[in-house]
């Protein structure tokens, strides 16, 4: 089966990764041993090995209620329990969101967080670092029936007062008097927030996670799952019903929170059309079946703006039962085996470019550094070799020449570290300013000022005057950044010219903060800000909901990328100026060196000899050095060409 292949290439991206990790510690053990390190180089490399160890394929099943997207979980990864494992019977979903993973330290559970906490300020993921705050659930892995019974708890529900509804945003006037239902006396509402589910099954112990999402309101009311979930899941597929196409709860889940999770990218997103069985009709025979599911795939493809090719019909119930049965016609007709393809292929690969890309981003410069200081030092001691070689020690005058050379070197090299010391400390208050220009205190002066201000606004229009004030207040501060970073990569480029203008220092490029990532990020915002402000839903719901929504969801999300760029100014300040500390500091070790080495040739002419043999078993080690760091670095593929 598909899902047996899917299994295979998840253990071989394993093991990619796990080669990877290796990798990256052999170098850091490298750079330990030969006096590389430095605290931010450290700290970088420990980052992106926790970032690693860590990463998980998260796969992210979105779609309104009764499009069989927990069947089709069922369908795809666990079948070979011989039941249906995830609640999905009809008119019996899931009411929240879901995860599924494995967690080798805890052991098999579902942890469930009560719908009450929606009360109180605190986020998922301050939650999940709090395991007494949810209720656990052990699960018998030897059990599948023990299993699914208590995934029964997923599909929970209670009734509450329509006030507590209200307050847990579970409540929505409108959408009630359009059902008919006016002022009851109860509502019915999940007994949980969220739930999270780990055991040891194959492709979770491989790093699989699933998330699984409840419908529209669920999205629309918990901010984290848009913010951060969905975006950061490898894919997310989307699920529709194939006789009824794209509705419009559809379109509106699919526009304000798949589209808006994965911006301008449409990388890691499919559509799946389930429930093809639906249409299976012996009157209109095999072509006709094929033209009308065809013409779904291409109406879909339109109205979503998407690619024909990841939009894959399937029938997830026919799918799970043929595989229950081994029933290989019934699964054919299924179709399910294109979407477990895609899986298999193209998802794995994108995961392995997007690490591929991340190293190369956080520790390339590492690298690069590493790669050009070693070959500058053996460069440096192959040239001094051969200079000792060539040189004619017994001429007094030439030796003591040589000595006043390298005195003035030293002198030269010693007044210019104060001038690197004195640029040091103006490249510190640029940066200072760059970092500041970011600061938290500015972020939410005007987050809170312009909130403040939204809520006392007494006309919609007067409202979305205000959201536009914190837009342009948030890209005037983002400009202001933005001409800082390029003031300070004029400064470092200028610092690392100087050096090698006048020493000759082996050109290595400085790693220079960017912000155009934060930028595009924020103008993504920006525009869903703007969609946001001009909907005629905005216009229609109450005052304080909509401002709640907006401060819960976007400002959230640009605050984070705001906080983020600050981060990643201060690890950029702390380390740009390391690669020239290490030649600078092999520079001065070269010259103290080669005094000492002319000090003892001028003193006695039967050092001469010596002093080259002492030159040939430096060069050696280095040699072996320069050898080893090659060797490491093509294990992980992130060999550099030296100049």
């Amino acid at each position: 089966m598909r899902n047996l292949e899917f299994k295979e290439q998840l253990h071989e991206y394993t093991q990619w990764r796990e080669q990877l990790i290796q990798g990256i510690e052999m170098y850091r053990d490298w750079r330990n041993r030969y006096r590389f390190n430095d605290p931010q180089s450290t700290d970088t490399l420990l980052n992106i090995l926790h970032g690693l160890e860590n990463d998980r394929v998260t796969l992210a099943f979105v779609a309104e209620f009764s499009r069989g997207k927990t069947e089709l979980i069922n369908a795809l990864f666990f079948a070979e329990t011989g039941v249906r494992l995830l609640p999905s019977s009809p008119g019996r979903t899931t009411m929240s969101p879901t995860e599924l993973f494995w967690d080798e330290k805890g052991g098999s559970y579902i942890r469930l967080l009560n719908i009450e906490s929606r009360l109180e300020d605190i986020s998922l993921m301050d939650y999940k670092r709090n395991p007494d705050r949810w209720t656990r659930i052990e699960l018998n892995c030897e059990s599948p029936t023990q299993m699914q019974e208590a995934f029964k708890e997923l599909i929970a529900t209670k009734r509450v007062s329509k006030e507590m509804a209200d307050k847990l945003g579970l409540w929505n006037e409108r959408e009630a008097a359009e059902q008919g239902i006016i002022n009851p006396e109860s509502v019915e509402v999940p007994c949980w927030r969220h739930a999270m589910i780990s055991f040891p099954h194959a492709l979770l112990k491989e790093g699989l996670c699933i998330l699984d999402t409840p419908g529209l309101n669920a999205l629309g009311t918990e901010p984290e799952l848009t913010l951060s979930m969905l975006p950061n899941a490898q894919a997310i597929i989307f699920v529709l019903a194939a006789d009824t196409g794209v509705t419009k709860s559809d379109l509106e889940m699919w526009k304000s929170h798949v589209c808006s999770s994965r911006g301008n990218r449409r990388q890691g997103l499919a559509v799946v059309m389930n429930k093809i069985d639906s249409m299976w009709d012996d009157l209109a025979g095999e072509t006709g079946y094929e033209a009308a599911i065809q013409k779904q795939i291409e109406t879909s493809a339109m109205i979503l703006n998407l690619d024909k090719d990841v939009i894959f019909p399937v029938s997830a119930k026919q799918a799970l039962l043929a595989k229950v049965k081994g029933d290989d016609a019934l699964l054919q007709k299924s179709r399910l085996n294109l979407l477990e393809s895609y899986l298999s292929d193209d998802i794995l690969d994108q995961r392995r470019e997007i690490l591929k890309g991340v190293v190369d981003k956080e520790i390339g410069f590492l690298v690069n550094e590493s790669v050009k200081l070693m070959d500058g030092k053996i460069n440096n001691a192959q040239t001094q070799l051969d200079e000792f070689k060539q040189a004619d020690f017994q001429n007094q005058e030439l030796t003591g020449k040589l000595m006043a050379e390298t005195r003035d070197r030293q002198n030269t090299y010693m007044a210019n570290i104060e001038n690197f010391q004195a640029s040091r400390k103006v490249f510190a208050v640029q940066a200072k300013m760059l970092i500041d220009s970011f600061a938290k205190e500015k972020i939410d002066d005007i987050i809170t000022r312009t909130k403040e201000d939204m809520s006392k606004s007494l006309t919609t229009y007067g409202m979305k005057q205000n959201m536009r004030k914190l837009f342009d207040e948030l890209r005037d501060l983002l400009q202001d950044s933005v001409d800082m970073t390029e003031e300070t990569r004029r400064l470092i480029k200028a610092i690392h010219k100087k050096f090698q203008d006048e020493y000759g220092f082996k050109e290595i490029e400085p790693q220079l903060f960017s912000i155009k990532q934060h930028q595009f990020e924020l103008e993504q915002i920006f525009e869903e800000g703007e969609a946001f402000r001009n909907s005629a839903k905005t216009t229609m719901t109450e005052q304080s909901v909509v401002v709640n929504k907006l401060y819960g969801t976007l400002i959230a999300k640009a605050r984070n990328i705001l906080q983020q760029a600050q981060k990643d100014a201060v690890t950029w300040s702390n380390s740009v100026l390391s690669p020239l500390m290490h030649q600078i500091k092999d520079h001065k070790k070269q010259i103290e060196n080669r005094l000492i080495m002319l000090r003892k040739i001028n003193e006695s002419k039967g050092n001469v000899s010596e002093s080259i043999a002492q030159l040939e078993a430096e060069l050696g080690p280095l040699q072996a050095q320069y050898t080893e760091l090659r060797v490491i670095l093509k294990s992980v593929h992130l060999e550099t060409k030296p100049d």
